[in-house]
């Protein structure tokens, strides 16, 4: 037994010490005299030099560290797909889910339920660490990232530190500056979001139904206003006609006649990516199911029960949602001290790799990349679309395993360039367009068929087999029991 024993010593000590001038041959390793040493002695002095020649903090991965921040669309498809035989990845995000927002709007009314559309960031990604988080600030020197933990209302500081950062934090909607939006606006970017408008539904037809209420407060609680005629504000209308004509008039059949709706935009059409041909469809459904279009309209205030129109005075509503524009969010604004931003849509500026660009020379920051809706290439403008950052995601993803496979070299990555896939939206009552001019002039439909397209497309893309039976599931409930309307 001990002559077996001295051999296995001998045998890995000799396979150790090989290993040892294997990589002080490929310089990664900076002890000056090498000896045959101890196992105990081989790891701690072989760790020492690792962590001193690079900075970091892992081991066993080749490229070290991959901070990613944020758990959107960009950030939550990279880390799904992202090699971890190389990297040893670390996310960031204050909430441990992805959103399909493309169904958040369905959502909303109870078409289909909140867990559908999430998918929760660990269950997908078993090898990453991930702490539930807001970074506050990066320091590129130092290679650090300041963080705040977003648990239980505590707000714990503790720093990250990366070899390589991912910055995908999206981005936060655009007030514009404009008084009261904040405090009395519902958004639509989260599940919580989501809920709130959900509420806020039943609760103003629950209002309107109260024996305190007066015949000429009941019109303003249910005027339903949106504030924004892209694909989110369309969509969200379109749902929310749905539900109040097909759910709620059979709960509340004295109201329903009482009930407006009105989308609002500065932009003189909706709906301004589309074909023109589209968009003029469109507008003709909305117009026949009573929803007004008011178009290059000013929104210059807004209180707790109105909207102050621009040479139209107050405007009473009972629900405002506001789906228009996007801006910085507080760890993107102040990376903006040393990162060149966009100065129109305040986004982190990058090149056709993805990595930002110092403001002290302009020149690329190797090791920092920005994507998502938080990001904008130079020179090379795209929509902050979920179809943009998951594409992004996916090039940056073969990007990171090139540069590891070259051994840290970046000579073989090749640029960015974006496929424009077409653009669909559902415009209620079963209906929905599809535009696919950008890769073929005839290539756009309307109507049911455009309807049954909408949603294969965004059945096939939802994520976990789970969701994949839970959607069409809710589907079929709907159809034959009609939506939840229980406020809680």
């Amino acid at each position: 037994m001990n002559k077996t024993r001295l051999f296995q010593q001998k045998f890995f000590r000799t396979k150790y010490h090989e290993a040892l001038l294997t990589m002080q041959s490929m310089n990664l390793l900076t002890i000056p005299t090498i000896k045959k040493t101890s196992y105990d002695a081989f790891i701690s002095q072989t760790a020492s030099s690792i962590m001193l020649r690079r900075g970091m903090t892992s081991l066993g991965k080749t490229q070290g560290k991959l901070v990613i921040l944020g758990s959107g669309w960009a950030g939550f498809k990279l880390l799904k797909d992202i090699d971890t035989r190389h990297y040893e990845v670390i996310v960031v995000s204050p909430r441990n889910y992805f959103v399909f927002t493309p169904l958040l709007a369905s959502s909303s009314v109870g078409t289909l339920e909140f867990r559908c559309v999430v998918e929760p960031v660990r269950r997908y990604s078993p090898k990453i660490q991930y702490y539930q988080a807001y970074a506050d600030s990066v320091d590129i020197k130092k290679q650090t990232i300041h963080c705040t933990s977003n648990l239980n209302n505590k707000k714990d500081k503790f720093t990250i530190q990366y070899d390589t950062l991912v910055v995908a934090v999206g981005a936060n909607s655009n007030t514009f500056g404009i008084p009261g939006v904040g405090d009395y606006a519902l958004f639509l970017k989260d599940i919580s979001d989501a809920r709130k408008i959900r509420q806020r539904v039943i609760e103003c037809f629950e209002l309107a139904s109260q024996p305190n209420v007066t015949k000429e407060e009941i019109p303003g609680l249910l005027h339903f206003a949106v504030v924004g005629g892209g694909p989110t504000g369309v969509e969200f209308s379109a749902e929310l006609h749905d539900f109040i004509t097909q759910d709620m008039a059979r709960l509340y059949p004295d109201l329903i006649n009482l009930v407006t709706m009105t989308v609002y935009d500065v932009a003189p059409q909706i709906l301004g990516s589309f074909d023109q041909s589209l968009r003029d469809y469109a507008i003709k459904k909305f117009t026949r199911k009573g929803i007004q279009i008011r178009t290059g309209t000013l929104v210059e205030a807004v209180n707790e029960r109105h909207l102050v129109i621009k040479d139209n005075g107050n405007v009473s509503y009972g629900m405002l949602v506001w789906a228009t524009g996007l801006t910085d969010n507080p760890l993107t604004r102040a990376m903006g001290e040393y990162i060149i931003k966009d100065q129109s849509a305040k986004r982190l500026l990058t090149d056709n790799y993805f990595r930002v660009l110092s403001k002290d020379d302009g020149m690329p920051v190797n090791n920092v990349y920005a994507i998502g809706d938080c990001a904008s290439i130079k020179d090379y403008d795209l929509p902050a679309t979920a179809q943009v950052a998951n594409q992004k995601a996916m090039h940056l993803r073969k990007s990171l395993t090139r540069i590891a496979k070259d051994g840290g070299s970046f000579e073989n990555v090749k640029p960015f360039k974006f496929t424009n896939l077409g653009s669909m939206v559902y415009i209620g009552e079963q209906k929905a367009m599809v535009d696919l001019t950008s890769t073929n002039v005839k290539a756009k439909e309307r109507g049911t068929l455009a309807w049954i397209f909408w949603r294969s497309s965004y059945f096939t893309m939802t994520i976990s087999l789970r969701n994949k039976i839970l959607i069409p599931m809710y589907w079929i409930l709907t159809w034959f029991f009609g939506r939840d309307v229980s406020k809680f």
